[in-house]
């Protein structure tokens, strides 16, 4: 730490140096300005916040100006020897994480918070290649997406205006925050529009596993929005490196807001609704998580009649957050109830086929989408089966889970060893005609198969 302070400052300074027995240089300020003495201390990360308050307490905020930077290495036996004579401090400091201090953090999250041309241009490239990744259906081109999405800054930088009642930082991150997303879900339309009409005119975008993982999300995803606040919150007060942290609070944002966008070109209403819920409650999630974790981590306003504002404030903030991210959860929650349905009625087919005298191969169960549920709507099984199986397995489904649901069965012959597979047999293909429930239904998307191996023919 560097302190540039008056004459009239010294002996206030030096005492409070002295008091708590740290190692100093002093020199003279010859630039002719209103300074005249320039002290230099080396001070431990978490010892800098109360320094500053000592200072600030004395008048060198208004009277002069102090410099805070990092320092690489310290050479100096005097000091190493200090630190190994105190043995309970080093414990202290194993228990207690380090944290940088009140102005460093609120100057770093400024900076970062900061809409700047780059700011605008990343997140516009970011929300491309992951509109492109899910397009794609690429897992790895939408990671990549990830890591140039600047969205770490914004988030954790209202949360640090609130913690320290600073309501520029405050305004500046949540009007960051939501020109980032409204970018984001821009550019992903103008890019789902130009691929739509061009090279994927006639693609079924729910047929793309990576936009069919962000169709009715289910609760989970809550805990990845959550474990991305407090990650982002934790590295900025720790002075750790952010970036990686950033692609964890983008992969919560970016991949969902693409999907809005997609959507919107592809005229898709459920997965518009259903990913738009998904980035409201994971930006919601990732400002309470900041925000509580900064709390915790003990981050106050400069000046104690500052600390009571800042403390309303910022329990007004988290009782808006706990209620909308209530409220958009109920949503996730309906969806993952009905995903554990489903695995209930799967596992029921596979019970009922393995206990008929069908010899299945596999079974699959096929779903029509609609907004926060799935409805099975066809239940399709391989196996080497007689006439008539498929009304005696839908029987079997619809007793142990009181749904009729179309069954079709792909009957297999076995190839044995020496002959040549059968050939396709069309009139084999055993099934029965939905109930009146399914049959305006749609049919089911087709599924591209490798060809048949091991002797099998379908």
């Amino acid at each position: 730490m560097q302190l540039t302070i008056p004459t009239d400052s010294r002996e206030a300074v030096v005492g409070i140096l002295d008091a708590r027995e740290l190692a100093f240089t002093m020199t003279q300020e010859v630039s002719q300005r209103e300074y005249d003495l320039v002290i230099s201390v080396p001070v431990e990360t978490d010892a800098v916040e109360d320094l500053l308050d000592a200072f600030r307490s004395v008048g060198v905020e208004r009277n002069g100006f102090a410099v805070i930077s990092d320092v690489e290495a310290v050479l100096s036996d005097e000091l190493t020897d200090e630190k190994e004579d105190e043995p309970n401090k080093q414990n202290e400091r194993l228990i207690q994480t380090d944290r940088i201090s009140r102005d460093e953090l609120r100057a770093q999250a400024a900076e970062m918070a900061a809409v700047t041309p780059n700011y605008v241009i990343f997140t516009v490239i970011s929300a491309v290649v992951a509109g492109a990744g899910l397009l794609a259906d690429s897992a790895a081109v939408v990671v990549g997406s990830m890591v140039i999405a600047p969205l770490l800054g914004p988030a954790v930088g209202a949360s640090v205006g609130s913690i320290v009642n600073d309501d520029d930082l405050f305004r500046t991150g949540v009007k960051a925050q939501l020109l980032g997303l409204g970018l984001a879900v821009f550019s992903a339309t103008l890019f789902a529009f130009a691929a739509k009409y061009t090279v994927m005119p006639n693609t079924d975008i729910r047929s793309l596993s990576e936009v069919a993982a962000r169709v009715n999300p289910g609760a989970l995803s809550l805990v990845v929005a959550l474990g991305s606040g407090a990650a982002g919150a934790l590295s900025l007060s720790a002075g750790a490196s952010a970036p990686l942290v950033g692609v964890m609070i983008a992969a919560a944002l970016i991949p969902p807001a693409a999907a809005v966008g997609l959507g919107v070109a592809y005229a898709d209403s459920v997965l518009v609704i259903s990913a738009g819920i998904l980035v409201l409650v994971n930006v919601l999630s990732i400002n309470f998580a900041s925000l509580g974790v900064l709390w915790v981590r003990g981050y106050r306003p400069d000046h104690w009649f500052e600390q009571e504002t800042a403390r309303r404030i910022t329990l007004q903030r988290i009782g808006v957050l706990v209620v909308g991210i209530a409220v958009l959860s109920s949503f996730l929650v309906v969806t993952t109830i009905d995903v554990q349905e489903n695995a209930q009625f799967e596992s029921s087919v596979e019970q009922a086929a393995a206990e008929s005298e069908l010899q299945v191969l596999s079974t699959t169960v096929e779903y029509e989408t609609e907004l926060f549920s799935r409805t099975p709507r066809l239940v399709v099984v391989q196996a080497v089966a007689d006439d008539g199986a498929a009304d005696q397995l839908r029987e079997r489904i619809q007793a142990r889970t009181a749904l009729d649901v179309p069954v079709v069965i792909v009957r297999e012959d076995v190839e044995r060893s020496g002959t040549e597979a059968p050939a396709l047999d069309r009139s084999r293909l055993d099934s029965v005609q939905p109930p009146h429930d399914y049959r305006r239904l749609p049919a089911a998307p087709r599924q591209h198969r490798p060809p048949s191996v091991g002797g099998f023919a379908i």
